[in-house]
């Protein structure tokens, strides 16, 4: 199976087996791999020396395995502002995860992933998702929002979603359209668009028919 669009990508990953298996997967989509790095002072030298078009980085990594990935990313991100960036690693680190999210402006947020290794269902997934932050969407894991929701303190607020609600936005912070969530659930777009607005309106959030700017306005709510 060959990419629509093929991506230049610079991966940083300390394990050097998951390293190479992320190459053969992105090869084999057809992306070009321009260096495989395993450490975060290597990434930034990367992204200097092949300008790609997306990142992908782990967490932790030498030389004290905390959060020299983020770390590099946001770096990245600092001098690059519109360098994608998909995080995929086994950790939540939220305080980093903020900060890569822009912080203050709902655009910051724009081309940044955030995958958890053992919770990716199948290859098709990360590809879709790589390719969604490559072209300045969002990626989230259900369960990393699930912890931003908790670090920022609005879990109260969000008590106010039904299940399905719940269940609808976390599918809208992956990055999902209003089509792509109906799918998923095994039912109608009419009916997920009534699920959206209510989750609008109980999150106090201006409805918006653009799929990437609805989930930024969560992000946004979710750090204010």
């Amino acid at each position: 199976m060959r990419a629509r669009q093929a991506l230049r990508v610079v991966v940083a990953e300390d394990s050097a087996v998951i390293r190479a298996g992320i190459v053969e997967v992105l090869a084999d989509r057809g992306h070009q791999v321009s260096a495989a790095v395993g450490d975060g002072a290597s990434l930034v030298e990367a992204v200097a020396e092949y300008h790609p078009d997306v990142v992908i980085v782990d967490v932790r990594m030498p030389p004290t395995y905390t959060d020299e990935g983020l770390r590099a990313a946001l770096a990245l991100r600092h001098d690059h502002p519109r360098l994608p960036v998909l995080v995929f690693s086994q950790y939540v680190e939220t305080r980093h995860l903020a900060e890569l999210l822009g912080g203050g402006s709902p655009r910051s947020a724009a081309g940044v992933g955030y995958l958890l290794k053992d919770r990716v269902a199948d290859v098709g997934e990360f590809i879709g998702a790589l390719a969604r932050v490559a072209g300045g969407g969002t990626a989230l894991d259900p369960e990393v929002i699930s912890e931003l929701i908790g670090a920022s303190g609005r879990s109260r607020v969000l008590e106010s979603l039904t299940p399905r609600e719940r269940g609808v936005l976390a599918l809208m912070a992956e990055g999902r359209s209003t089509a792509a969530i109906a799918q998923h659930l095994v039912v109608s777009e009419r009916a997920i668009q009534k699920h959206i607005s209510s989750i609008f309106l109980k999150l106090d959030l201006p409805p918006s028919d653009a799929d990437h700017r609805r989930v930024l306005a969560v992000l946004e709510y979710l750090r204010s």
